[in-house]
């Protein structure tokens, strides 16, 4: 199912907080809050949106190695072994 599919106008939210956010939770879901008829924002389960923003940061992590390697910038394993020895050892 879509997200768009699950648009829920703000004022059933307001009217029925409670078993909206108990569907979210056992579902896992997201809803779409529409006002007027355009969708304004999007409600979902704290796991969920824990999790999503973990993705995002492991995606972020890789686009910057990524980049890095990009521009050359390469350390043989070794090399960063030996540097984490000696930071191992001094801290």
């Amino acid at each position: 199912m879509k997200l768009s599919d699950r648009a829920v106008p703000i004022s059933d939210l307001i009217a029925d907080a409670d078993d909206l956010i108990r569907s979210i939770g056992e579902h896992k879901q997201p809803v779409v809050i529409t006002v007027d008829g355009e969708r304004k924002a999007v409600l979902q389960d704290f796991e969920s949106y824990h999790q999503m923003q973990e993705t995002i940061a492991m995606l972020k992590i890789i686009a910057m190695g990524q980049q890095e390697i990009r521009e050359g910038k390469l350390l043989p394993m070794d090399d960063a072994f030996h540097r984490l020895r000696e930071a191992a050892r001094k801290g």
